[in-house]
């Protein structure tokens, strides 16, 4: 199957605190309170190793993407932004988001690009929808046994550059800043997932939005050199995309101030030097 959508996108969660009393059958409604028990089943469970809630109590409060054309030029590809933006409406509501998202991915089917989607964000996205009653069939396809979503190895179905940039873990897991860092890019702009769950409780869900957007945007120039370097995309397909990029921020900025903060950022990582 030939995708004719890219699909690169990120999400950011808070954990469930609703699931705690089922969980460990620790009933004080405090929020904090909640979250630190969350944190002690976590570290008990793992023998102190990691307080990181699994992925099914992390309650999904931003899903941002960005869409591209897939265009087939010669034996390679071309891509063609067409979007940056963020699910979901004015009042956060999880059930809505998610049905969003995956009424979206059903009707497109595109390739997904992610990093670390298969280990967090697509399990994540997954147990959500199952708690909110809510299909993905597409997903789930698999009438073609090795090229299907689920496939770990099918990269033109979902790249987790996370895997592919590893050789699927024979090297390093390395994180989404280390890969920025040494490709001139900007990373982590102003915030961090550390900030989310508190940014969430002072009701700043665009500001949680506008953060996952410049992670996708990240994740997209890192996919595109990595497309330049498997010989997917020539050199003038990748400065093209590149450039994109760069007039669709110019053109958002101004009612998009984050883009701009990403773009000047950026600016300083590569020393001004966008295109190869």
């Amino acid at each position: 199957m030939q995708m004719r959508t890219l699909f690169v996108f990120d999400i950011e969660t808070v954990p469930d605190t609703d699931a705690v009393p089922s969980l460990t059958g620790f009933t004080d409604p405090d929020v904090e309170a909640r979250r630190a028990e969350l944190e002690r089943y976590h570290l008990e469970i793992t023998d102190g190793r990691n307080a990181f809630p699994r992925q099914p109590f992390h309650k999904v409060v931003a899903i941002s993407f960005l869409e591209a054309d897939i265009e087939r030029e010669g034996p390679g590809e071309v891509y063609l932004l067409r979007e940056l933006r963020s699910g979901g409406q004015a009042d956060y509501d999880e059930k809505t988001l998610l049905q969003g998202f995956f009424q979206h991915f059903e009707r497109i089917r595109p390739r997904l690009v992610s990093f670390n989607g298969r280990s967090f964000d697509l399990p994540v996205l997954k147990y959500r929808a199952m708690i909110h009653g809510i299909a993905a069939p597409a997903l789930h396809d698999k009438t073609n046994k090795w090229e299907n979503y689920g496939a770990r190895y099918a990269a033109d179905w979902h790249c987790d550059l996370l895997e592919v940039l590893s050789d699927y873990g024979a090297s390093a897991r390395i994180k989404m800043n280390e890969a920025c860092a040494a490709l001139g890019l900007p990373g982590k702009v102003g915030v961090d997932g550390s900030q989310v769950a508190g940014m969430f409780d002072d009701g700043r869900v665009q500001e949680i939005r506008d953060y996952c957007e410049t992670d996708v945007l990240n994740t997209y120039l890192v996919y595109l050199r990595r497309q330049l370097h498997t010989g997917i995309l020539v050199l003038e397909a990748y400065n093209r995309a590149v450039a994109d990029v760069i007039e669709y921020i110019k053109a958002e900025m101004e009612a998009r101030p984050h883009l701009g903060a990403f773009l000047e950022a950026w600016g300083t990582a590569s020393g001004n030097k966008f295109l190869l």
